[in-house]
């Protein structure tokens, strides 16, 4: 194989390739492309599922689901860019999410309704990801410059211990008091806000050394 072969080889991770590549009928580079957005959309599912189907549904069979769907129909997505199809899967996400409630509650008809505001919570919840309570430091290289930081804080959630990312997702996304923290995770107020505390330090390591 020539140099200029391994070169064409080389697997590209800049979301905007991987969006042209996929448009293009490159069937691996569009599994590539969901596949990054995996722990960005198990957090948005978990927040989600937390607070209308506690203990109902697990996040990543509504995960699974929502790359069925993006899979589905990516014919019909006109975006180029990240920001555009996180917001396209936040959307797929919504809509799965709002039939799971439905169901649950024991309604068939679409709620346009409750869609918009299951919408509305998940774009909240990405928002609230987008480093709005970590402190980003430095300038940002480029690579960070050219992605989501919502995504990349995702990324950087998932490689937390258990305990770490629950008191984060559970205080800073649910936006749950520590006195309700501490019950779901089985541990005293004051144990909780000093592992919270622990959490949020490594998370600023974790993004730095992202």
């Amino acid at each position: 194989m020539g140099q200029s072969d391994s070169m064409n080889t080389a697997i590209p991770t800049d979301p905007a390739e991987l969006i042209r590549q996929a448009h293009a009928g490159d069937t691996d580079a569009l599994g590539r492309l969901l596949g990054s957005y995996g722990n960005y959309l198990n957090l948005l599912a978990r927040v989600q599922v937390g607070r209308r189907l506690q203990g109902k549904v697990d996040p990543a069979d509504v995960v699974q689901e929502t790359y069925l769907e993006a899979h589905r129909h990516f014919a019909g997505f006109r975006g180029q860019s990240e920001q555009e199809i996180a917001a396209w899967l936040r959307q797929i996400l919504a809509g799965i999410i709002s039939n799971l409630v439905r169901r649950y509650l024991g309604t068939k008809a679409r709620d346009v309704r409750l869609e918009r505001e299951v919408a509305g919570e998940l774009d909240q919840s990405s928002q609230a990801l987008d480093l709005g309570f970590v402190d980003p430091g430095p300038t940002p290289s480029k690579l960070v410059a050219r992605r989501e930081r919502s995504v990349l804080l995702a990324d950087a959630l998932a490689r937390l211990p258990d305990d770490y990312r629950d008191a984060i997702v559970l205080r800073n996304l649910q936006e749950l008091p520590f006195a309700e923290v501490a019950k779901r995770m089985d541990r005293s107020e004051d144990a909780v806000q000093k592992l919270w505390v622990r959490a949020l330090a490594k998370l600023r390591k974790a993004l730095d050394e992202e």
